[in-house]
């Protein structure tokens, strides 16, 4: 059985909002602990870094939701 591309639409939509919450939790937390120096630049780059990370995973996501449905 395969899904229908609204089906995939739909449970990608839920699938990027749960990751995409739980992900920024993940990175805030992770900046309050106390983990990161007093830095500047060393948080510019964790901040830099963190914020493109997501995309990678997203990208296939999205991907996989927007495939036509086979014939």
């Amino acid at each position: 059985m395969r899904l229908g591309i609204r089906t995939r639409k739909l449970i990608g939509t839920l699938v990027l909002l749960i990751f995409l919450t739980l992900y920024s939790f993940l990175i805030m937390t992770i900046a309050v602990s106390g983990h990161l120096p007093e830095n500047g630049f060393v948080q510019f780059l964790y901040y830099l870094t963190a914020g493109v990370i997501w995309a990678f995973p997203a990208k296939y996501l999205i991907t996989w939701m927007v495939r036509p449905d086979p014939v």
